[in-house]
């Protein structure tokens, strides 16, 4: 979600679609065809004007160690809720070879922090909150963001429904219990010959589980998108975005 798109995407066929002519009707048809245009091409999209700020999510991670760990993550890594510290979780990517999946060889410790969050009130997976006073309204800004990218889920739902000619609700009405999961993600400063020698990284590449993701991002930039003519992730077959 940004306001450009780097050329090499826009050549692939992704560029930025602007989400508020859905929302209002005035070009609800052209917006739903570029969206699923993008997601043919590429398996993404660029979306503005969909009205939500990441402020609180920097608070949070400026707090000292300590007061971040007072919402920590469960030690049994079941589910994803609370804090987790600087190489607390590794990605695991897998080999397969015809019907042999395997575990590739672990990569360099990633250097990042994040928060999780998930659906209030579910016993299942309950959320870790920083104890009251803390961070003043943290809580309540992540909730509110939460249900504001369910929301936002929901369009894109009803926008693919709308391409595909199917009933608008086709697809936003077996997502309606915003069973999702919500990722503040923060890459601490590091050296930059670390990540060119490769003995630090940020995330290794992956795909993320679910049906679909919103990713935010700021202007530093850093994300790579894998060549959909080409599949097999590497430094010369992905684009930054």
């Amino acid at each position: 979600m940004n306001n450009t798109a780097p050329k090499a995407l826009k050549d692939w066929g992704m560029d930025v679609v602007d989400l508020g002519g859905f929302r209002d009707g005035t070009s609800k048809q052209a917006v739903a065809d570029a969206i699923l245009q993008s997601f043919t091409r590429v398996g993404f999209v660029y979306l503005k004007n969909y009205g939500l700020s990441s402020q609180q999510s920097k608070e949070f991670f400026a707090l000292p160690l300590e007061l971040k760990q007072l919402a920590p993550h469960p030690p049994s890594g079941a589910h994803h809720r609370g804090y987790s510290s600087p190489g607390q979780e590794k990605v695991l990517n897998f080999t397969i070879d015809g019907d042999i999946v395997a575990p590739a060889r672990p990569g360099a410790p990633e250097a990042r922090e994040h928060f999780d969050c998930g659906h209030e009130g579910n016993d299942d997976t309950p959320n870790v909150w920083l104890p009251d006073g803390v961070l003043p309204g943290f809580k309540e800004t992540c909730l509110e963001f939460y249900r504001a990218c369910h929301a936002i889920e929901l369009e894109i739902f009803r926008a693919l429904a709308v391409a595909l000619r199917l009933p608008e609700d086709y697809f936003a009405r077996n997502h309606s219990a915003a069973d999702n999961q919500l990722r503040l993600q923060h890459y601490p400063s590091v050296p930059a010959e670390s990540l060119q020698n490769e003995t630090i990284q940020r995330i290794s590449q992956h795909s993320d589980y679910g049906t679909m993701t919103l990713l935010f991002q700021d202007d530093t930039g850093g994300l790579e998108v894998e060549d959909p003519s080409v599949p097999k992730f590497s430094t010369g077959t992905s684009t930054p975005i």
